[in-house]
């Protein structure tokens, strides 16, 4: 990988793992103890849901940015009006999807009223809380084909958790009603955008004069035809992602609070592969400009066995102290431990397919992966109606886990038949080898009759059998050598 890539990519790494100590403070200790499941449900429905309504209103530009951007950069020439593009047609597309929003706001009063009223007193905090999404999706893109991505990844992944640690923080002093500490809570997640247009312009890139040398670049029909395949791409996607929670709210706000406290905690196996798919989607990007598959093909690698080896050992984390973690919690969410179990599945292979959908939506093929995508967010939506009358948020997460792993194979299939690449190597069985080791060790180890102890000894076992076992082995020797450079810099000694 180079130089720029696995920089940005720690440093993210750095940031979003601080992030996720932060979340797991709000989601384990925090929410759970001082809201009850109804509101703890409330407060992830509506971000579910404003993600959805930003994604409708992109009409595809974030990924318009990703792959076109090259094309246009020029920092003397302003980019060539680039930025005014990648704002003004999402903008237009929020005016569009929030006249739906409101023309259909009776369906949506049936389809909650009699299971889940509470989100319907907050149907129209929705708007504000989907426009500063769709800025900081506008804005994230942006800098990332800038290959700016630190400040972006700290926003999102610590400010507005630790901002919300003090504002929950605060609520537990019975200072402030819920409805507030609702207000407030939108008004957290809607800071991120204005941060990052505060950056930009700091970077001095906030270019948004219209220029007419973007119409002559590349013809604007192209971009809009990209623009409409992927924004059907982005749509599929975020429904097989956050429609279980939609589904889940309709019979059920406290059912949704359990199911989206366990989601969140598998959330931090996604880590790597989000840190690193921010700066390595440009790069794939220019690849496919260049037209260099041997970089593409090393590049997949790379990205691949770095996403199983910090994801795995993270899922081992999780899932050897899952009775710990449920216990700073009421009684009810461990309804939950299953739902962790299935979500991480589907994530680790999320992560060991790595960059397919990168590579098929930045390539003349993106028309395929959109194909991909809907079919797959059909099948997410039935298998959803199905599993969940049946077995609740446990068919939902089975479900969920479905879905994603048929998506991702479908996609490292058609890539390997078509680019001839594909990410795995024996070492990857190797790592899987070495996590399966580590399990069974943590595993046999019995419980230490403190939470405290326990989770520190276990997750210390853990680190050092998986880690001395990853290196003596050297199932990855480029984080051999990156080791042996940091720590020749610091000690003047290798490995």
């Amino acid at each position: 990988m180079s130089r720029v890539l696995q920089r940005e990519g720690i440093w993210n790494n750095v940031i979003s793992y601080a992030g996720i100590i932060v979340g797991y403070v709000n989601t384990v200790a925090l929410f759970p103890n001082f809201l009850n499941e109804s509101e703890v449900g409330l407060t992830r429905l509506l971000l579910s849901i404003s993600v959805m309504y930003a994604q409708f209103s992109a009409l595809g530009f974030v990924n318009m940015s990703v792959r076109y951007f090259p094309y246009f950069r020029d920092k003397d020439k302003e980019h060539n009006g680039f930025l005014f593009l990648l704002l003004t047609v999402p903008l237009l597309g929020f005016v569009l999807t929030t006249t739906f929003f409101l023309l259909f706001k009776p369906t949506v009063v049936d389809y909650y009223i009699e299971n889940s009223p509470l989100i319907i007193d907050y149907y129209y905090y929705l708007i504000p809380l989907s426009l500063f999404a769709l800025l900081f999706n506008m804005f994230t893109a942006y800098l990332r084909s800038l290959y700016k991505t630190i400040i972006s990844s700290f926003v999102q992944d610590f400010l507005l958790r630790i901002l919300t640690t003090v504002l929950i923080s605060v609520y537990a002093f019975d200072v402030m009603d819920f409805h507030t500490f609702v207000l407030l809570y939108i008004l957290i997640n809607s800071l991120g955008a204005l941060v990052l247009v505060l950056y930009i312009i700091w970077l001095k890139q906030f270019f948004v004069k219209p220029s007419f040398a973007v119409l002559s670049i590349i013809p604007i029909r192209e971009i809009f035809y990209y623009g409409f395949f992927t924004l059907l791409g982005n749509v599929s996607t975020t429904i097989i992602t956050t429609v279980d929670q939609v589904m889940i709210s309709s019979y059920s706000l406290s059912d949704n609070g359990i199911y989206t406290t366990a989601f969140f905690m598998t959330s931090a196996i996604l880590i790597p592969g989000r840190s690193i798919l921010k700066i390595a989607q440009p790069q794939v990007a220019e690849y496919w400009k260049d037209k260099d598959m041997t970089g593409m093909a090393s590049l997949y690698h790379n990205v691949t066995m770095v996403n199983m080896i910090v994801g795995l050992l993270v899922f081992i984390g999780i899932w050897s102290n899952i009775d710990n973690l449920y216990n700073f919690m009421p009684d009810s969410y461990r309804s939950g431990k299953y739902v962790v179990l299935f979500l991480s599945i589907a994530r680790l292979f999320d992560l060991a397919t790595s960059l397919n959908g990168a590579i098929l939506a930045t390539s003349e093929k993106y028309k395929w992966d959109l194909a991909f995508n809907i079919v797959l967010a059909g099948l997410t939506i039935w298998t959803n109606w199905y599993f969940i009358p049946r077995y609740g948020i446990e068919g939902a997460a089975f479900a969920s886990m479905l879905s994603l792993v048929a998506m991702n194979m479908a996609r490292l299939i058609f890539v390997r038949a078509i680019y001839k690449i594909q990410p795995f190597s024996w070492s990857a069985l190797g790592v899987l080898s070495i996590a399966a080791v580590t399990l069974g060790a943590a595993y046999l180890l019995p419980y230490l009759g403190n939470v405290f102890v326990d989770m520190f000894v276990r997750s210390l076992l853990i680190i050092l059998l998986y880690g001395s076992l990853s290196l003596g082995l050297k199932v990855y020797p480029e984080m051999n050598d990156w080791l042996n450079k940091i720590l020749y810099r610091f000690t003047g000694r290798r490995l």
